[in-house]
């Protein structure tokens, strides 16, 4: 995170690119590639950022409520 970027959002480091937004659209049906190209990204950075969201779901806890 670099908070001289973007106040509390984790972006893509030398950008203003949030990583929700990276993985929001490729979620979204966008490919690879047409999220490299919208946000100007190179491959290396796009592929950072599928690794700390992959990180953040593996720290994640899960709680199973009710039932």
């Amino acid at each position: 995170m670099d908070p001289t970027v973007r106040q509390v959002t984790q972006v893509i480091i030398g950008t203003r690119v949030p990583i929700s937004i990276i993985i929001g659209f490729l979620a979204g049906d966008m490919s690879k590639e047409e999220v490299m190209q919208e946000y100007k990204v190179t491959q290396t950075q796009f592929e950072a950022a599928l690794a700390y969201a992959a990180e953040l779901v593996k720290q994640t806890e899960v709680i199973a409520l009710g039932a």
